[in-house]
């Protein structure tokens, strides 16, 4: 990717953590309003932000069992706020991600093995449980499918990534009573964050890490761990002062 581009991986990550507290301050905090529905929106721009960064990730760790166990001790340490602060019982999306982390892992030490598919299945269909359920296990799957194979196979991989979103979304207002055509209409703006996170990444990112990060590297990786349940708590925080 050329250096031209003016976005690090740190930067768009920023501009991820800060999709993701608008969709959790609405579901938090707020009642459905055209604000509410816009800031929701908003926030799907990070879920598949993040699946994208998870297989950059996995192609460069230098251990990916320390990479696994980081995400599942964030997720356990994340997952009393995040139920806290949405009033939900599904699993966070440090969850997902591991499931996700262990998708890849599948992928690359079972080649060639008979069980290979089964196993990749049952690591997604657990993802039922999750935040971003299947979506992002799918998301993960198209990502790593066109790994190093250009700009044009990224952009057809958030294409579909949108596509999965607005079927996922179609179908919920569908089965809720909407005709189809408000069922399209509804369904439809959802999908823009993808596409516009699939827009940052191809035309804006320039494969590399900030100059703080590679200057301050455990500082700058645990500052996004942290974010999250960080956010959360005051989230929850703030749930239980307005009530």
């Amino acid at each position: 990717m050329s250096s031209r581009k003016p976005l690090s991986r740190d930067a768009i990550k920023l501009f991820a953590m800060a999709a993701m507290f608008c969709n959790h301050y609405a579901q938090a905090l707020m009642v459905p309003s055209l604000g509410y529905t816009v800031l929701v929106d908003v926030g799907y721009f990070t879920a598949v932000t993040m699946c994208y960064f998870l297989v950059e990730g996995f192609g460069y760790t230098r251990s990916r069992p320390r990479y696994a166990l980081r995400l599942l001790g964030f997720a356990l340490l994340s997952q009393p706020v995040y139920m806290a602060a949405l009033h939900t019982t599904q699993l966070n999306m440090l969850f997902t991600l591991f499931f996700c982390f262990l998708i890849l892992w599948a992928l690359d030490a079972l080649a060639g093995r008979w069980y290979r598919v089964p196993a990749v299945a049952a690591l997604v269909l657990v993802t039922a449980w999750c935040d971003w359920p299947i979506l992002a296990a799918g998301y993960t799957l198209l990502f790593a499918l066109c790994a190093g194979r250009g700009r044009a196979w990224q952009g057809l991989c958030f294409c579909m990534a949108a596509a999965m979103f607005f079927l996922f979304n179609f179908n919920n207002y569908y089965a809720a009573g909407f005709s189809p055509a408000d069922s399209a209409l509804y369904a439809a703006p959802a999908c823009l964050g993808i596409l516009v996170a699939g827009a940052v990444v191809l035309f804006l990112y320039n494969g590399r890490r900030s100059a703080f990060a590679l200057r301050h590297p455990a500082l700058s990786k645990y500052f996004f761990y942290l974010f999250y349940p960080g956010h959360l708590a005051l989230l929850a925080l703030a749930r239980i002062l307005v009530r």
